[in-house]
């Protein structure tokens, strides 16, 4: 199975990678439809990932014999329903038997809830976030947006873990080097504006070693994070102004437009990943591209195996 990106060349060299470092074992939680079932062939066709599919084996089969797919050669781990679905492939992490997740057809709120759980999830000491790694036409490089999905209203503690799991997805990208803007509104500390505050917060929190990988410059407004002659006419001279690859927004619904309207008005690509968790967490929806998926298990394989060769160096 193959797939042409041509229209976003930033994904195909992030496939190109992930193909190249080898596939990873990755449990796809409740794949019970076309969609789900076909984003975790398709990935499983380019050599990107070894799929284990975890629901309702009846269902799983349907969906898949409805669509004309074939899954023999695939693994299917029954559960009755969805939830013992997500609670499963969660059990498959934990075991050593995969190293990422895949949401199939379930609510998102569904598997996170697994994710999270106290005592059997997937928890670190890292909050956990979404990113969208982008591929925007006439960028040469991707660009990571966040957060999108996960963390509605966070405040400045939230807001770090957000910063350091955006900077590490974009060190194991290779963005060399890793430029972070802090949305807000205007580019100016503001009282009245809570984000500003934060922005300004958190960049001296990477002045002081708390943040670490990146530059951070904020708060920055979205002309003047990613137009070079904006920044100029501002006066802003840093080395993010105008040229940032990593765009932290306020809050969720900020993050969510911003990426949506840069792949529904823009034709960019939006690769969904959630980070903080034992292994990276690939979020796929149905009004996605197939190099938008293709690009999200890349991403997640890339991190899967910085992961496993941090431990290997560490002996954790």
């Amino acid at each position: 199975m193959t797939a042409s990106t041509t229209q976003h060349p930033n994904y195909d060299r992030l496939i190109a990678a992930a193909r190249g470092a080898g596939p990873v074992t990755v449990a796809v939680a409740h794949p019970c439809d076309h969609h789900a079932l076909e984003a975790a062939l398709q990935a499983a066709g380019m050599g990107l990932i070894h799929p284990i599919l975890v629901g309702p084996q009846a269902r799983i089969q349907k969906a898949a014999d409805d669509a004309g797919f074939d899954i023999s050669a695939l693994t299917i781990i029954d559960t009755p329903h969805s939830h013992a679905s997500a609670a499963r492939a969660v059990e498959l992490v934990r075991e050593g038997k995969a190293q990422a997740l895949m949401k199939g057809s379930l609510h998102t709120d569904e598997l996170m809830g697994a994710v999270v759980a106290a005592d059997t999830g997937l928890r670190t000491a890292r909050r956990l976030s979404h990113c969208f790694v982008m591929d925007v036409p006439g960028r040469a490089e991707p660009l990571i947006i966040t957060d999108a999905a996960v963390n509605i209203n966070p405040g400045l503690a939230e807001k770090a873990d957000i910063v350091q799991n955006a900077i590490d997805l974009a060190l194991v990208l290779k963005f060399d080097p890793v430029k972070v803007a802090i949305l807000a509104a205007v580019e100016t500390v503001s009282a009245k504006m809570p984000s500003t505050i934060d922005a300004a917060a958190l960049c001296k929190m990477a002045d002081r070693g708390q943040i670490t990988g990146a530059i951070l410059d904020g708060p920055l407004a979205m002309d003047n994070a990613i137009d070079p002659e904006a920044a100029a006419i501002k006066n802003l001279v840093s080395p993010v102004a105008g040229r940032a690859n990593v765009l932290i927004a306020p809050d969720l619904e900020a993050g969510n437009m911003l990426a949506k309207s840069l792949t529904f008005m823009a034709g960019a690509g939006a690769a969904g990943i959630v980070l903080g968790a034992r292994v990276p967490i690939i979020l796929t929806s149905r009004a996605d591209s197939v190099e938008a998926r293709l690009a999200s298990c890349a991403v997640a394989v890339l991190l899967a195996h910085s992961k496993a060769a941090v431990a290997s160096a560490t002996g954790a």
